[in-house]
């Protein structure tokens, strides 16, 4: 006899571990997914692709409806689908529409949602997140009839959105609290370079600037960014992109254990034995998580408990940093920053737009920093993981793998 499986969330997260599992233990479940937009399982990392025309939407689809009933899984896709009630005492869960279904293991995949700026204003019409399918044809078709956009947040997030709506013909600015971009994955130099470039593709920046309020017309629709300083910036489409917080209201409800997202220990195992969860919905050792690659680990390590092999256990890595626009290469991971018990290495030639600083502790690489060349992104990633010791390469290690393998 199957067990029932259910999982909240037909994300990125949710749907890897569904299919980690479908390898490991294919007969053991009975699965039904909840997703709350009406499509099968899409590469949300790629909706970047998507705003700058690279991708369609049909391109960026991992599973579309027929895998699932291909695999045997029952699929509640869509807004009255969504998930409203846990009742872990009689282990069920209740959907907006009334439907119900019984579970011996739960899967919660809620993801996260985008943090909105608590300034006045910040309910007008035009005032949008980049976080789903929704959200990316809503630009398109301001693109299309409006001039002036601003991005609140010069993170991965912002920075992909403002190029994607450059390349559509708007005219766009980019608002950061901060004196540099990606200020969590680059350092001051690899920063200033990256702005110059994107620059000359035609971004405009305003820089450790504070929001006062946003301000609209008499329809209710945006028309200004005002600030602290007393300056306005025209804008027609305001896009929040300054990160994401656990959703975890769904859990909180039924009473499960949260902090700053639902506690989940080495096994993404909840408080309650027979509840897992995954994703950027988690708080896993004190983190939470807000990139790709985690996410599909922790599918892994979950999908391996589920099926009752048990043995692995989910331990946080350092992630690498990419920004997904054409043509620029930029990579950061672990301690680029370094203090005063490091030493860095670094290697700069503006001329050709490359950077590169690698952060050293105790003979180990504990971060780095590329800007224009990160072939060898990949291969510093695997020191540092390693904790290798570097030092009879230490003379040739900014130069990369292929210069220190032969020499």
């Amino acid at each position: 006899m199957k067990q029932r499986l259910v999982v909240i969330g037909n994300g990125m997260a949710g749907m890897r571990t569904v299919e980690e599992l479908l390898t490991a233990a294919p007969d053991k479940y009975q699965i039904t997914v909840f997703g709350s937009e009406p499509y099968g399982n899409y590469n949300r990392i790629m909706l970047s692709s998507v705003l700058c025309g690279e991708k369609t939407i049909e391109d960026i689809v991992i599973n579309n409806r027929q895998w699932y009933s291909d695999n045997g899984i029952t699929l509640h896709a869509g807004k009255d689908k969504t998930v409203t009630r846990i009742d872990r005492k009689n282990r069920a869960v209740y959907a907006q529409d009334g439907t119900i279904a019984g579970y011996e293991r739960l899967l919660i995949a809620t993801g996260s949602k985008a943090v909105i700026p608590q300034i006045p204003g910040n309910d007008l019409d035009g005032v949008i997140s980049f976080r789903d399918i929704v959200d990316v044809n809503k630009m398109l078709a301001y693109s299309r009839s409006h001039k002036k956009a601003v991005v609140l947040g010069g993170g991965l997030l912002g920075l992909e959105a403002a190029n994607g709506l450059v390349l559509r013909g708007m005219d766009v600015t980019v608002v950061h609290s901060n004196e540099i971009l990606l200020n969590r994955q680059m350092d001051r130099p690899a920063a200033k370079m990256l702005q110059t470039e994107l620059e000359q593709r035609g971004l405009k920046f305003k820089m450790a600037a504070k929001l006062k309020q946003l301000s609209g017309n008499e329809q209710g629709h945006i028309t200004a960014v005002c600030f602290d300083d007393g300056c306005q910036l025209e804008c027609d489409l305001f896009i929040t992109a300054i990160g994401v917080s656990p959703n975890m209201a769904l859990a909180q409800q039924a009473g499960i254990y949260c902090e700053r997202g639902i506690v989940v220990n080495d096994t993404l195992q909840s408080y309650d034995p027979s509840i897992y969860a995954v994703g950027e919905c988690i708080q896993h050792r004190g983190a939470t998580f807000g990139l790709v690659a985690p996410l599909f680990e922790q599918a892994k390590v979950c999908a391996n408990h589920l099926s009752a092999h048990g043995a692995a256990e989910y331990i946080t890595l350092p992630t690498a940093t990419k920004l997904k626009v054409t043509g620029i290469n930029l990579f950061s991971v672990g301690d680029f920053q370094g203090d005063h018990s490091t030493e860095s290495i670094c290697f700069s030639d503006p001329a050709i737009g490359i950077y590169k600083k690698l952060v050293i502790k105790a003979n180990k690489l504990v971060g780095a920093v590329l800007y224009g060349d990160t072939a060898d992104g990949s291969w510093y990633q695997q020191l540092l993981e390693r904790k290798e010791n570097i030092s009879g390469i230490r003379d040739k290690l900014v130069f990369g793998k292929t210069y220190a393998d032969s020499a």
